[in-house]
């Protein structure tokens, strides 16, 4: 157990760091360097997913003893932590919207309980559902355009603060909408159900989501310059379809999304048993420990603070300036982590959630 905590510790800070990285190119400035935006641009939906995914499988640890053991009592008791930690990072999320509006927190509130929904239902039901999430996502939007709230010029989402608005962008054509989004936490409640001790699962786990996320990331770009006929306009139309940007979430995002999060997040439990010892394999153990602390530090504090130095450049700093400052920031984050996590057990808004929850 120890070990698997380690490893799936060691990619929730990987995870957070990734976010890190996309959020301040997307906030500070993303022009520059090619190879600077590209090294960006590959965190891109793929950090966020992998951190959903983490929300999952920590669900299924949370629970995996109570259903095995089909213990009504300590399954009320997870029923409950989960709706109130639920609650909890709804409102922190939405807490700080008007300065974060691309934050997912207020999501991951919507999705924890969906799973509360599913929290009894065998692993074929799970699957199921997240495919159907994945998959109906598009129907959805044969009836709806998903360009409506938004001015993607500046990324503000306009009716927001109406009831229509809110609940357009919560569940359907927001930065991370429940519908589909909601499948990444269910496929990780799935993969969290399985024996996370076994290496040979685990290392199969591995071969096959790195596979898969090969062969569907060379299929899209292949699909893509075939049907474009060299059209750079065609191209950029067919990659919000059978791309894998998470802006719409569609199929081929999605399952991305979940292969490279496996592959993520099985090499980590790897790694972490092997090198269980390793003082910079300790330090990210640490570091995923206070994951909330840090998701809202880089927003309060690490986007603050460049905002307080310079209002007007945010959005213009060249793309090597914010990669270089997302960086600097999560190399803190580690020295924090590894710092505090010496006298005490929680990170600062983790402490705070456990004292609410209970």
């Amino acid at each position: 157990m120890k070990e698997r905590i380690i490893g799936i510790d060691i990619a929730r800070a990987l995870a957070v760091i990734g976010m890190i990285i996309v959020n301040f190119k997307v906030v500070l400035g993303e022009n520059g360097l090619s190879w600077v935006k590209s090294f960006a641009s590959a965190f891109d939906g793929k950090a966020a997913a992998t951190f959903v995914v983490l929300a999952g499988v920590g669900l299924a640890l949370m629970t995996n003893s109570a259903l095995r053991n089909n213990d009504s009592q300590k399954l009320k008791t997870a029923r409950i932590r989960i709706a109130k930690r639920a609650l909890f990072l709804f409102i922190v999320g939405l807490s700080y919207i008007v300065i974060w509006p691309a934050d997912i927190l207020h999501f991951y509130g919507i999705y924890m309980l969906v799973i509360l929904l599913l929290l009894s239902s065998n692993e074929k039901i799970i699957l199921i559902s997240t495919i159907a999430l994945i998959l109906l996502y598009p129907l959805i939007f044969g009836f709806l355009n998903y360009e409506t709230g938004w001015n993607f010029d500046t990324l503000d989402y306009l009716d927001f603060w109406t009831f229509n608005g809110f609940f357009r962008n919560l569940f359907l054509n927001g930065f991370h909408p429940v519908i589909p989004w909601t499948a990444f936490m269910l496929f990780g409640f799935w993969f969290g159900k399985q024996d996370l001790k076994s290496d040979r699962f685990i290392k199969k786990a591995f071969w096959v989501s790195s596979i898969a996320f090969v062969v569907i990331q060379i299929l899209s770009y292949l699909t893509i310059s075939f049907l474009s006929e060299g059209s750079q306009q065609t191209a950029s139309e067919l990659s919000e379809i059978i791309g894998t940007n998470p802006m719409p979430p569609l199929p081929i995002y999605m399952f991305n999304g979940i292969a490279i999060s496996i592959s993520i997040i099985s090499a980590c439990i790897i790694i972490g048993k092997r090198f269980s010892t390793n003082k910079v394999i300790l330090a990210l153990n640490k570091t995923g420990q206070l994951a909330l602390t840090f998701y809202v530090a880089h927003v309060i504090l690490g986007m603050g603070i460049i905002e307080a130095i310079n209002p007007e450049k945010m959005g213009n700093y060249p793309i090597e300036f914010s990669v270089a400052y997302a960086l600097a920031f999560s190399l803190l984050c580690v020295l924090f982590a590894t710092y505090w996590l010496k006298k005490r057990k929680n990170g600062p808004v983790e402490w705070v959630m456990k004292k609410i929850i209970g």
